[in-house]
């Protein structure tokens, strides 16, 4: 399959004026939906796909062959440009160099790697971030290891909430001279840091874990906001459904007395079943 034009969408919806708000997928499903519903770009949180892979919380215990098997999954299912966690580039630069290589060959329009220190060390009590040297070491190589130059690099860190802002705009700056293609800052970050940040970097800006004061899309729109994360509703709500389904299933409700069932013709478009009709009717057909 050919991904070129799914990442130069991505990379044409970052360069706009907009601050947009991504769909969080987690399969084949959930990505159809999002680009029916008309989402410019869809996000795969390594959070979701540890939950969706192997059932666990966000421990870094997936590995980057699970996660990039999943991704490629998803980026199949159709044309919906989706950019990804890809945690720490699972190891060192050269893991990172792999990383790269794997989720680009899976079709991600953009991946992000962090500068947290992952997976846990032994007796840790807070978060803490690798060396600003070691960071910008793995986004060199996240950047040489690319071959489809319209793949998006994105430097991400936590700095901000772990070691203060002064810090997390040292690194952000860092990565961006670096040459990453966007900057994504993780958690803890109020106006006065971002407007802090907004005013030392050139290039797009990302936001997950925003709180309230900062929930005002031309406020992050002229702060260089292209993209922000509004968490992964969308996978807990299918957990709730599957779950409530299936007790009530158990308790004894009827199949046809079950309410927040998709309807024939919402799976019919979802599972792209008109096209395999077609498809069936030219190939399977006399």
């Amino acid at each position: 399959m050919h991904w070129t034009d799914r990442r130069e969408r991505y990379r044409a919806t970052i360069a706009g004026t907009a601050c947009i708000h991504p769909a969080s997928v987690h399969d084949a499903i959930s990505a159809r939906i999002a680009e029916d519903l008309g989402f410019e770009i869809g996000m795969f949180a390594g959070s979701i796909a540890s939950f969706t892979v192997l059932g666990a919380p966000d421990l870094i215990v997936l590995t980057l062959t699970e996660f990039a098997a999943q991704a490629y999954r998803i980026d199949r299912a159709g044309k919906l440009p989706v950019m990804v966690d890809a945690d720490h580039g699972y190891g060192n630069a050269l893991n990172v160099m792999r990383t790269v290589q794997e989720l680009e060959t899976a079709g991600v329009a953009a991946l992000m790697i962090e500068d947290t220190v992952l997976p846990r060390a032994f007796g840790e009590t807070q978060p803490a971030v690798i060396s600003i040297e070691e960071g910008v070491g793995k986004m060199r190589a996240a950047l040489a290891a690319r071959e489809d130059k319209a793949l998006t690099i994105i430097g991400r860190t936590s700095a901000p909430s772990i070691s203060g802002l002064a810090d997390g705009i040292k690194r952000l700056k860092a990565y961006q001279n670096a040459g990453v293609d966007a900057l994504f800052i993780a958690g803890g970050l109020t106006r006065i840091g971002l407007d802090a940040i907004a005013a030392e970097v050139g290039i797009p800006l990302m936001l997950g874990g925003i709180p309230a004061e900062l929930q005002d899309n031309a406020y992050l729109a002229s702060r260089g906001v292209r993209v922000a994360l509004q968490g992964h509703q969308p996978f807990s709500a299918a957990v709730k459904a599957t779950y409530d389904t299936l007790k009530a299933l158990r308790d004894g409700t009827r199949p046809s007395d079950l309410t927040g069932i998709a309807s024939a013709e919402l799976m019919a478009r979802v599972t792209r079943e008109g096209d395999y009709k077609n498809w069936t009717e030219r190939f399977l057909s006399r």
